[in-house]
């Protein structure tokens, strides 16, 4: 099971709360593969903790769908198939959807210049070639207005769904991921309904700006 030796530890964090946040980001970036064994005592030493936080810790993981505990076994990464992006882009949409209507009502004008900047941002890295810093901009874009739309259910769904998509990401598409300026010319649509009070138009053009990527990624895979 390699664990990378030099990776930054985040601080100010219980030995719990320490484990879950470093195996979780092991096993998105794909450092722990899908269907690899988790051995508590290995990872306990990597993480210079006890074997309690560990085993805390993939109880969480396990809640969250990144790791199956078979008490008394083992304890795996879960596996991820292509077809599972058919079920995640179309759930995610709705739920963004739905908060882009809350938020068309609820926004206010300094919020808009917000979004216009990280969309400024997001374009100018998708012209620069770096797609990675890309798909963290589009990723805020997307948190800022799930978070403008006060609605905690959509908060929690939206970040646990979200979880699988990067690890989808970064398990499946080891070559540069792909983001193309249709993505930020539908983000500048949706800002432009918020600017207008049209929480319809922005609903369905958030839903296509998931949708498409949805289709785009399935065909490169």
């Amino acid at each position: 099971m390699p664990v990378p030796p030099n990776f930054s530890s985040p601080i100010r964090m219980s030995a719990k709360e320490r484990a879950l946040s470093q195996i979780q980001r092991w096993i998105i970036e794909g450092t722990l593969h899908p269907g690899e064994k988790l051995i508590d005592a290995e990872l306990a030493e990597s993480l210079a903790v006890s074997r309690t936080p560990i085993r805390e810790a993939f109880q969480l993981l396990e809640v969250q769908g990144l790791v199956s505990m078979h008490p008394g076994k083992e304890t795996r990464v879960t596996s991820i198939e292509k077809d599972d992006i058919l079920n995640m882009y179309p759930t995610l949409g709705a739920l963004h959807a739905l908060a882009s209507e809350y938020s068309a009502r609820l926004i206010l004008p300094e919020e808009i210049e917000t979004l216009k900047e990280l969309n400024a941002q997001f374009a100018q890295a998708i012209e620069n070639g770096q797609p990675y810093q890309a798909m963290e901009l589009d990723e805020q874009f997307h948190n800022l207005i799930v978070d403008l739309s006060d609605n905690p259910y959509i908060a929690s769904f939206s970040a646990s769904l979200q979880i699988h998509i990067r690890r989808f990401k970064y398990v499946f598409l080891k070559q540069q991921l792909t983001a193309t300026l249709a993505s930020a010319e539908e983000h500048a649509a949706i800002i432009r309904a918020f600017e207008n009070r049209d929480p319809e138009t922005a609903s369905a053009m958030m839903k296509q700006n998931l949708i498409r990527p949805m289709h785009e990624l399935y065909a490169l895979i």
